[in-house]
């Protein structure tokens, strides 16, 4: 039996060696000898008969009181899914049971590991995950022995479901798949367990699952925070991953519609996804093709308009639930889609017919997975000595690949140490976090071809001492480049998400990458670099440069413990009183975060920072859990430890203390130009302003109250036609003048998401620009980004004895724009009163210019709307396209610029192409029109 308490043969992983199971170290102490390794015995004393089941383990009819699948009349509670879990766990001794992780609000995330009795007990399942990892080293484990543990040791298939709170199906067939292994006496089962270590996780999203809500508690897609892990229940589940590594994954959603997706997936692929993970993906679509009707689904009649592949899901961004247990992790990963329309029953029997049909091929093809495991690590440290990068491909019929990748060879990485060593240090952890190598260069090296981030290169680059090398030739190579690398290098403009997440471009890293052969004398990194440095004697000071967003949560955690701060307004430095807080406590503070602080003998020194008093909005446009507001939440409150009050419309327009008390009010991205504001609020919003408080406006809701409030002179320039920019970096010129840049380099980069396009302020400071010469560089997938050139990024408005900071893009987006959070702490420590020298005082025709400003159209050309749909098709077809449409909208507006055409359609929710109501059924309904897209943006 397997519970969570140790008792005499009911065991779970130890904690122990659990949690060293996650971080590569899992011990098979506990067994010794032979029997440790044995091959499993094969499958025997089996039913044919797949009705047949233990009576001691509890069926989902007799646990809920209804059957899971057909017959259900109602979805299971997330307290029903633990419980049943632990059931299963203690009538079963297939099971182990465990907490993958505890949600943003302390919920835990259970989880079933379900074999054969004898792979699952102490010592075994331990040594079962230590041999799958042993084959992602083809350095460290020969042929054979990789040969001998594909026909010996069973694959791990994970299955999760309710990543989104609200897309609960796959988790109540999750229970169904895990009922049916633990109890079932088939033989179907028993061949699933014999060749198969299968992770349960019925939900990844407890807080969402009880309020039928899409995000977590803090407002985020946990489906976006893959790769930067920010949230507790995507950081333990990759953690777990670690320990068990999957080789295929499966991550049940559900969708608008009735129908259901499977693989093969949408195009764009990434390039560095291996090609034995793409066919295994596509075969395992067929083989839920060919069992789709098991048990009744569509109701019992199998058509292919049960189903569809190819349309809408991609495998491209590495944030998803597919692409890094993928990319990553070398699975076959898996996104399954059922429409939500259809009823309880068909969608849990549905999404249990998928389940059902992986986890039968998986074990089907144990073998061949295990084998092609092995090979996909071994060509990935061929293809990272030879330096070569994975071509371009599509998958989807009539699709050709639009943008190869280029001819060039990496070998090497080097993120340069000079400035931002917080944030360099976070992105080394975080690439560690994924077992990638990253080595600390002793001695500088010389790099005869250089290329350096931002599109520029150099002959004989000395890179210095301290750098951080990351060798191509290694495993992980497949992971490092769709992380770190300068461009994403997409083959086919077709976006469900962004199109660009390099690290070192959203860290503000200075990196380096080279084709060249180099072997640099280096030590291999294994500890985060930070805490004190350099011991301060009694009377003096540390120090720290306050420039980047580490260092920026260090400050805000130390004002939290109420210790003096002050800062150069020169330099950036920040310095505190050694007696400020004791050696130990300090070095605990900056360690994690990657900063060093070092001690010195003159006195603290530079003006003193006040812990800001912010203010929230919370009125309208967006909700306490959408993304930017959640977002907001997280950073500002979670991370900083900021106290935050939620401030209403009715507070600003009845100019209540909870609005005027605050010293930085902070206004998320919405889809308002005025917030609900009335005439007297907007006026109580610029007095207060004048006063003394710091407005910060991020994006479109951010910066259009500004204006309309009279705060600024920035307007928005109408984007020509065929302008698109699809989440991609962008080079910025800083006025490192401004206390919003302090600490930025002169010359930086920033991200943007199809975000407004703001015109220089004439009254205030424009911190950030778009560079209007040739050294204006972007990445990622863009047209017309040309219309960006010379137009503002971040500004700066003064306004009395205050100010107004405004952003064009949102610089919180996702909790992983690291130079985006950089400012905005400069913009909230900037605002501290005590700080705030007389700001520069406007011209005398500030006025005129700001009020001239908010009477300027918002985004005339989409009628003011927030995250449009554009769907791009070739000048002739725009007519059967507009045709199409017209079916689901008579909202959408045309434009032609070349030989293409642009269809807008306003979308005031800005909902994403996941929750829109009719995109998926639009875009097939062009496709079955023979309309091809040439792009689509949603």
């Amino acid at each position: 039996m397997r519970s969570n308490k140790p008792v005499p043969r009911k065991h779970r992983p130890r904690k122990s060696a659990a949690i060293a199971a996650l971080t590569l170290t899992v011990s098979a102490l506990t067994m010794v000898g032979p029997a440790a390794d044995a091959a499993p015995a094969s499958p025997k004393n089996c039913s044919a008969d797949p009705g047949s089941h233990l009576s001691s383990v509890p069926s989902p009819e007799k646990f809920f009181g209804f059957p899971l699948g057909k017959g259900q009349q109602r979805v299971v509670t997330t307290e029903e899914i633990r419980k049943y879990v632990e059931a299963v766990g203690r009538a079963s001794d297939r099971v182990v049971t465990g907490t993958m992780a505890h949600s943003a609000s302390g919920q835990s995330l259970p989880y079933a590991i379900v074999s054969d009795e004898d792979q699952v007990r102490p010592g075994r399942l331990d040594r079962i995950a230590e041999q799958i990892r042993e084959l992602r080293d083809p350095r460290r484990l020969s042929p054979a022995a990789a040969a001998r543990i594909a026909r010996d040791t069973p694959a791990i298939v994970w299955v999760t479901g309710n990543v989104h709170g609200g897309e609960k199906s796959g988790g109540d067939a999750a229970l169904k798949t895990l009922y049916e292994l633990a109890g079932g006496l088939s033989c179907d089962v028993a061949k699933r367990n014999h060749d198969l270590v299968t992770v349960i996780v019925p939900t990844q999203n407890p807080e969402g699952r009880d309020s039928g809500r899409r995000t977590n508690d803090y407002g985020f897609d946990l489906n976006r925070d893959w790769f930067a892990r920010s949230q507790p229940e995507t950081d333990g589940k990759v953690a777990m991953m670690r320990g068990y590594p999957p080789q295929v994954y499966v991550d049940a959603h559900e969708m608008g519609g009735s129908q259901y997706f499977f693989p093969p997936n949408a195009d764009p692929i990434h390039h560095e996804i291996a090609s034995e993970d793409v066919d295994w993906i596509n075969r395992i679509g067929k083989a839920n093709a060919a069992a789709f009707g098991y048990n009744g689904a569509c109701g019992g009649a199998v058509t292919t308009e049960c189903y569809f592949n190819y349309e809408s899901y991609d495998l491209f961004y590495m944030g998803y639930g597919d692409t890094v247990p993928t990319t990553g992790f070398g699975a076959a990963g898996m996104t399954f889609e059922k429409g939500s329309a259809s009823a309880v029953e068909d969608r849990v029997q549905q999404q249990f017919n998928t389940q059902w049909a992986t986890t039968g091929w998986a074990a089907d093809n144990k073998h061949e997975l295990l084998s092609g495991y092995y090979k996909i690590w071994k060509d990935a440290l061929a293809e990272g000595k030879d330096g070569a990068l994975e071509p371009n491909e599509v998958v989807q019929p009539a699709n050709e690949v639009r943008f190869p990748v280029p001819d060039i060879k990496i070998r090497s990485y080097f993120l340069l140490p000079d400035r931002q060593l917080g944030d360099t240090r976070r992105l080394v952890e975080r690439l560690r976090g994924m077992d990638v190598e990253v080595y600390r260069l002793k001695k500088a090296v010389t790099v005869p071809n250089a290329r350096i981030f931002g599109g520029r290169s150099a002959k004989g680059l000395k890179v210095p001492a301290g750098a951080y090398w990351i060798p191509m030739a290694q495993p992980q190579k497949h992971w490092i480049q769709a992380l770190i690398g300068e461009d994403p290098y997409v083959p086919f403009p077709y976006f469900y998400d962004v199109s660009s997440w390099s690290n070192p471009l959203l860290s503000g890293v200075d990196t380096v990458y080279t084709g060249d052969r180099l072997t640099p004398k280096a030590d291999r990194v294994g500890r985060i670099d930070g805490g004190i440095g350099v011991r301060a004697p009694a009377g003096g000071a540390y120090a720290y440069p306050l420039d980047s967003a580490a260092a920026s949560e260090l400050t805000f955690k130390l004002l939290g413990r109420g210790v003096a701060l002050t800062r150069d307004l020169a330099t950036g430095v920040v310095s505190l009183p050694a007696r400020a807080i004791s050696p130990g406590a300090l070095d605990t503070l900056a360690r994690p975060l990657g900063v060093t602080v070092d001690g010195r003998r003159r006195p603290a020194s530079g003006v003193a920072l006040r812990r800001p008093d912010v203010g929230l909005f919370a009125g309208t446009g967006i909700s306490t859990t959408s993304g930017s507001y959640g977002e907001a939440r997280y950073v500002l409150g979670s991370r900083w430890g900021l106290d935050l009050t939620p401030v209403t419309t009715a507070d600003i327009n009845d100019g209540t203390a909870a609005f005027t008390g605050r010293t930085v009010l902070l206004m998320p991205d919405g889809g308002s130009s005025n917030a609900g504001l009335t005439a007297q609020g907007l006026a109580n919003l610029k007095a207060w302003v004048e006063k003394g408080g710091t407005y910060v406006g991020l994006r479109s809701e951010g910066t259009r109250v500004a204006r309309t409030a009279g705060l600024t002179s920035t307007t928005e320039k109408a984007p020509p036609a065929d302008y698109t920019v699809i989440g991609s970096h962008f080079r910025v010129d800083a006025d490192t003048t401004s206390p919003v840049a302090l600490g930025r380099p002169r010359e930086d980069f920033q991200f943007n998401n199809s975000d407004p396009i703001l015109t220089p302020t004439q009254t205030g400071t424009n911190v950030l620009r778009y560079p209007a010469d040739d050294t204006f560089w972007s990445n990622g997938y863009t047209v017309g980004a040309d219309a960006l050139k010379g137009t503002a990024a971040v500004v700066d408005e003064p306004a009395g004895a205050g100010s107004a900071v405004l952003f064009a893009f949102d610089p919180l987006f996702r909790a992983y724009n690291e130079v985006g959070i950089h400012l905005v702490a400069n913009a909230l420590l900037a605002g501290a009163p005590v700080q705030k020298a007389v700001p520069a005082t406007p011209g005398a025709g500030a006025d005129s210019l700001r009020a001239a400003a908010a009477k300027a159209p918002v985004r005339a050309d989409l009628g003011g709307e927030w995250r449009p749909i554009t769907v791009q098709v070739a000048k002739a077809d725009l007519a059967r396209a507009e045709t199409v449409i017209g079916r689901y909208t008579d909202t959408a507006k045309s434009a032609v610029a070349g030989d293409s055409a642009y269809i807008t359609i306003p979308n005031p929710g800005g909902l994403s192409a996941h929750e829109h109501p009719f995109l998926r059924d639009m875009v097939r309904a062009l496709h079955d029109t023979g309309v091809p897209l040439r792009s689509l943006v949603a």
